[in-house]
């Protein structure tokens, strides 16, 4: 990791803030919000410090850790009146421009490639294609609510879209990861999630983006089983 330059690490430092500024927004400038992911990034910055996730060959493997926790809340948010009641008090506009962030995203993924912490698989030269996401974004927010063109049909099918591609640089940058179930990147590991500050991508900035998608789509759907009923 010593061979990663400096303006990555500031580059993806702002590109974590912008997330998490995008995302208050998002829940109305929540207070529980801001409480709960304090406690997470406190805790994952110091067992990230100490270099928990970089012993690889514990079992059980580690690196879930990073995972387990944002997927429960999200399906607690989801299966939960209380959490349901959080998810429609979402503003959709902002769940929507959120998604400009996965273009530093990218390059950072190419910057970390270059360092050799990342395959080249996680990358838009390898079977990364999440970049396109963050440029639609703009778009899709400003002909979706800025001055309204496209139809809620074509909105829910951006988010679905857009699901399909975050998943599928997930499960790449899971199965390239120095881990028992390694399955790509074996002449280059995917390491940088594994150090501090790059465990946030999967611990935080991912979940983030997943949820946003989520949230809208549920959004999009009672919209129009609203509008339907009307």
């Amino acid at each position: 990791m010593e061979n990663i330059p400096f303006y990555v690490y500031a580059a993806f430092s702002l590109t974590i803030f912008a997330t998490l500024y995008l995302f208050y927004r998002a829940t109305k400038k929540s207070k529980g919000f801001i409480v709960l992911l304090s406690i997470w990034i406190t805790v994952q910055s110091v067992i990230g410090i100490l270099g928990f996730y970089t012993l690889t060959n514990s079992i059980p493997p580690r690196f879930p850790f990073l995972l387990l926790p944002p997927l429960v809340f999200t399906i607690v948010q989801f299966t939960t009146k209380r959490g349901v009641l959080f998810i429609d008090s979402l503003d959709l506009k902002s769940l929507t421009i959120i998604h400009v962030i996965r273009i530093p995203v990218e390059l950072i993924l190419y910057w970390l490639f270059i360092a050799k912490a990342v395959p080249q698989l996680m990358t838009f030269e390898g079977r990364n294609f999440d970049i396109i996401s963050g440029i639609t974004a703009p778009f899709v927010y400003y002909f979706g609510f800025v001055e309204p063109k496209l139809t809620k049909s074509i909105l829910i099918g951006w988010n679905v879209l857009c699901i399909g591609l975050l998943l599928n640089i997930m499960i790449n940058g899971m199965l390239s990861a120095p881990t028992q179930i390694q399955q790509f990147g074996f002449e280059q590991p995917n390491i940088a999630v594994l150090h501090f500050p790059f465990i946030f991508l999967p611990a935080c900035i991912v979940p983030i983006v997943l949820f946003s998608h989520l949230a809208s789509i549920r959004q999009l759907i009672l919209n129009n089983n609203q509008t339907n009923k009307k």
